[in-house]
């Protein structure tokens, strides 16, 4: 179903070491000192400034070719009338985009995938087909996007298992909306769920997400957790560990919020199982969470009040031209099965 073009990519020296982010990871002089101390990082430059402006050109142009009457020079129009379903957090889920070109090519270029291979110390990845992020300022059609502090990973698997990732497109300052983190609450998450077991949890759909009530908040705070938003520029890549407590603030300026989610983990730490569930996935171009190894598959089947939205896509409008590389991306050439 997809159509690959294979491309020869030089093999790039390791650093040997795979961080484990509990407080005993080496100095690496780079971004991963930022992770390990903090629970985040912003990689600065991951993609050209010029190439991430036009991949936001190209979300824009994937919203208005729904032809509901959405154009970017008139934010007015930014009304859920008139775009695809998008929830008050911004995010797009539906109509295949996960797998349009632009986002495909996001997720394969070579500043970012070097980034993961860095924290894993390893070149065999695959990559999540994740939501992408249109959030546009001042929204008053849909819900208060209200806080929602989480950590995203199940507190009865402790350790680090996944770092999260998003590609910022357009600037990303204070007032414009994006990802809020608490500084190095990731290496009290083990210390937090102990004492706090005997909290009843938020309801989740899945035990891979953790809501933190009001008590859990006091308890960050209690021993000088800071939150902190997260400002970048056009092509920044922003990483987290998923046991660090985040959410996403609405913009309230006049730029909107542009990104693309992009998490990736080595494919040994999939089983075949997963695989064929990712595949699966990427045949029937349907998104998955922020986990690469695709627990979790979702649909393209939007609904609006209740009711599918006349305007699903099952495929996307632009098809994927994927390299070797970033074919080996969907965890197919891993498969058993395939050899």
């Amino acid at each position: 179903m997809s159509t690959t073009a294979v491309i020869t990519e030089p093999v790039k020296a390791m650093d040997n070491v795979r961080m484990c982010l509990d407080g005993k990871d080496p100095k690496f002089g780079d971004f991963r000192d930022d992770l390990a101390r903090d629970g985040f990082a912003v990689v600065k430059g991951a993609i050209p400034s010029d190439r991430a402006r036009r991949y936001a050109d190209e979300m824009y142009s994937w919203l208005e070719g729904f032809n509901l009457g959405f154009d970017r020079n008139d934010l007015s129009t930014a009304h859920k009338d008139r775009l695809p379903l998008i929830n008050e957090k911004g995010m797009c889920l539906h109509y295949g985009v996960a797998h349009e070109k632009f986002v495909w090519d996001v997720r394969s270029e070579p500043g970012v995938v070097e980034t993961f291979e860095k924290v894993y110390n390893d070149q065999d990845l695959i990559v999540s087909f994740d939501a992408i992020n249109f959030g546009f300022p001042n929204r008053t059609d849909l819900p208060p996007n209200k806080p929602w502090p989480h950590q995203d990973q199940d507190p009865e698997k402790p350790g680090f298992r996944c770092l999260q990732g998003l590609v910022n497109l357009l600037p990303n300052g204070p007032e414009d909306g994006g990802l809020i983190v608490c500084r190095g609450a990731h290496l009290l998450s083990e210390e937090f769920h102990r004492g706090m077991a005997w909290e009843e949890r938020i309801p989740a759909w899945t035990p891979e997400w953790y809501g933190f009530t009001e008590n859990g908040m006091k308890w960050l705070a209690d021993r000088g957790c800071e939150w902190v938003k997260v400002c970048a520029e056009p092509g920044d890549l922003l990483l987290w560990d998923s046991r660090t407590p985040h959410y996403n603030l609405s913009p309230k300026g006049t730029i909107p919020r542009f990104c693309i989610y992009t998490c990736y983990m080595p494919v040994a730490d999939a089983t075949q199982d997963d695989l064929v569930r990712k595949k699966e996935a990427f045949e029937n171009r349907l998104g998955t969470t922020h986990w690469p190894n695709a627990k979790h598959t979702g649909s393209n089947v939007a609904k609006r009040d209740g009711k599918e939205c006349p305007y699903n896509r099952f495929k996307p409008v632009q098809e994927p031209v994927l390299s070797e590389r970033a074919f080996r991306l969907t965890g197919i050439p891993y498969l058993k099965s395939q050899a």
